[in-house]
């Protein structure tokens, strides 16, 4: 019976040992999905009218940060970045021209070299004008979709690359707005440059 025990006592010892090794493990994976997530998704509150009405005000979305590792940002994405001016503060905005592009704005209208774009989810047409300029190398022009009330490339010119943080992903808040985000594939207009 001593040796009995004495078994039980020492295997008692090895069952605490693996359950100990096992919470251990759990919590580690638990960090790393953790980080992983975080690296890779933030959560992002809209503040304002400059993206409606595509967006509203106080809507939450969650930002894919890792979408430009392995890919180039295109003509439409709505993206999430540092403003250049103030890296404290981030915007939302929409890619309108692409590195090397020739962007203007006139006459209500966005051409990029010289056609104009179709551009079905804006608000309003804009009722300003932007002189003819080229994006320079990693650099994007990026509009509110509410081009009238919006803080953008065409007050402040361009957007660096390194100054992106990512793409918009899901709206999940409030909930009837829950949705996987709809970058717009723009397209150019078959009407003739005025």
């Amino acid at each position: 019976m001593g040796r009995d025990l004495a078994a039980i006592v020492s295997g008692g010892g090895i069952v605490i040992k693996t359950a100990l090794r096992d919470v251990l493990e759990t919590a580690l994976l638990t960090l790393v999905i953790f980080l992983g997530v975080r690296l890779g998704v933030q959560n992002f509150r809209v503040e304002g009218l400059s993206m409606q009405p595509t967006l509203q005000s106080n809507q939450y979305l969650l930002v894919n940060k890792a979408a430009y590792m392995f890919s180039e940002p295109q003509r439409g994405d709505i993206v999430v970045f540092r403003l250049p001016q103030d890296p404290r503060r981030d915007l939302i905005k929409r890619i309108v021209a692409l590195p090397g592009e020739e962007v203007e704005v006139r006459g209500g209208v966005v051409y990029v070299d010289g056609k104009p774009l179709d551009e079905p989810y804006i608000r309003d047409r804009p009722q300003y004008h932007f002189n003819k300029k080229k994006v320079p190398e990693n650099e994007y022009f990026v509009l509110g979709d509410n081009r009238n009330n919006s803080f953008d490339s065409h007050v402040w010119d361009w957007l660096p690359r390194d100054y992106l943080i990512g793409r918009a992903w899901v709206s999940y808040w409030p909930v009837e707005t829950w949705s996987v985000v709809q970058h717009n594939n723009v397209h150019f207009t078959t009407a003739t440059a005025k």
